[in-house]
């Protein structure tokens, strides 16, 4: 299991948490203004990718108070990288009265550089997966890159919203850019430093699935490598959350139409209909959440690269989340463990907020919280299977076309804490355990901000 930890960030926030119990007042104060809502150094470790350091925070615009814990504008800021070459440079402005109107603006540019990328194959339990084959203490172990592939990706994005009748009611469009490159991991980089018996083989001497994919002729040409994208979004959103950061009653639905036009290639269409609801069952401490989404292909090819993606209206975490699978979609199971031209998921969470206490002269609260996720293909993705030999097809070591497959649910069950300054600054740990070997078996989630 592939484990992060942001160790110091635990560091701080515990001697904080210790220190606060004889300094804890029963009064807020209510920010004003702009103020840095926090910062946490990002530091994690994998054997295969290195050590992960920098920083990640937010500067929040209060305005004068009225609105809080809601926030008038923020901006937030990522730059990491790992020893061997993982990076994730980023700053995203979510700004709610744009321009001093009532449009509400988030703008972001990215860059997501990926050298182990996980990759599955296609349409959930049709696609076999084998732990063991990435297990180096498995005698039918092959190598730990079998499942990944490298992905470099470089985004931007424009998206609005708009009321139509109220501020619960409104409309959503967004210009976005993706600038994608796939390849086969970097063996030779990955090697580097490690000692004769740790080395990872060459791809040549034992290919990985995104290998055989190409040998198979499942790709098509024009898409083995990535490619260029725009995207035109638009779509509606009924949203009446008490507020954004952590919402305690309301609903929160929107439905988006994301029409694709990669360079050199015919358009496609897509659809993302998004659910969510909020119960507070003890007033200010036990509420229950869930979300439940559907995100489909309805006219046109959506280029492989460009199934794994979920697609919504959330200013808060950012409108794309990697899917199907892992910390954003369905916790416990494998990070794009569902790939298909049409998903269904679900989220259901008990969230506790057990304490609220004063430090530093900010508002802090701890939050515990368990989850039953869940998710399936609707809509099988199709591709070509002519050139796939024989030996392979029947093996059933990599497929398994029956349409039982298509049925299951794949299920992720875990628990979760949370540590928030100001309300809006919230460091997220989440742990969840996969209900089928197939799915993997478990995954530690450090991250920013509620799911949903």
């Amino acid at each position: 299991m592939k484990k992060t930890i942001l160790l110091l960030a635990f560091i701080v926030l515990s001697i904080s948490f210790l220190s606060a119990q004889e300094k804890t007042a029963t009064e807020k104060t209510i920010p004003t203004g702009w103020k840095f809502g926090g910062a946490l150094p990002a530091l994690s470790y994998d054997s295969d990718v290195g050590f992960r350091y920098g920083v990640i925070g937010y500067i929040y615009d209060w305005g004068d108070g009225s609105l809080y814990p809601d926030y008038l504008r923020s901006i937030y800021l990522e730059a990491s990288r790992t020893t061997k070459g993982s990076e994730t440079y980023r700053i995203q402005y979510d700004d709610k009265a744009f321009l001093n109107t009532k449009i509400r603006f988030l703008g972001e540019i990215g860059f997501y550089g990926e050298q182990a990328l996980d990759f599955y194959g296609f349409n959930g339990y049709q696609a076999i997966y084998h732990h063991s084959w990435e297990n180096t203490n498995d005698p039918n172990y092959k190598t730990r890159m079998f499942y990944r592939h490298e992905r470099k990706l470089f985004r931007i994005s424009t998206d609005f919203q708009l009321p139509i009748t109220s501020k619960h009611f409104r409309a959503f469009w967004g210009l976005n850019y993706f600038g994608m490159h796939i390849n086969s991991v970097d063996i030779d980089k990955l090697n580097k430093g490690k000692k004769p018996q740790e080395m990872l083989p060459s791809h040549d001497s034992v290919p990985g699935l995104y290998e055989l994919y190409q040998q198979w002729g499942i790709f098509k040409q024009s898409e083995i490598h990535g490619g260029n994208v725009i995207l035109l979004k638009g779509g509606l959103i009924y949203d009446t959350r008490d507020n954004e950061a952590l919402p305690t009653k309301g609903l929160w639905d929107d439905i988006v139409l994301i029409g694709g036009m990669p360079i050199a290639q015919k358009p496609y269409l897509q659809i993302s209909i998004t659910h969510r609801q909020y119960f507070t069952l003890i007033k200010k401490h036990l509420f229950f959440a869930y979300r439940l989404v559907y995100s489909g292909k309805i006219a046109g090819q959506v280029p492989y690269y460009m199934l794994p993606f979920y697609f919504n209206t959330d200013f808060t975490n950012g409108d794309i989340q990697n899917a199907f699978g892992g910390a954003k979609t369905i916790r416990g199971i494998l990070r794009n463990r569902i790939v298909a031209d049409a998903v269904f998921f679900e989220n259901a969470e008990l969230r506790w907020r057990i304490i609220d206490f004063r430090f530093i002269k900010q508002n802090f609260y701890i939050a515990l919280s368990s989850f039953l996720d869940g998710g399936m293909v609707l809509q099988p993705y199709k591709f070509n299977t002519n050139d796939i030999p024989a030996s392979v097809l029947n093996s059933e070591k990599y497929f398994n076309f029956s349409k039982k497959e298509l049925t299951k649910f794949h299920i992720g069950y875990g628990g979760g804490f949370r540590i928030a300054m100001n309300e809006n600054f919230i460091v997220a740990v989440d742990y969840g355990i996969a209900n089928n070997k197939q799915d993997g078996s478990s995954g530690m989630y450090i991250g920013l901000g509620w799911l949903f």
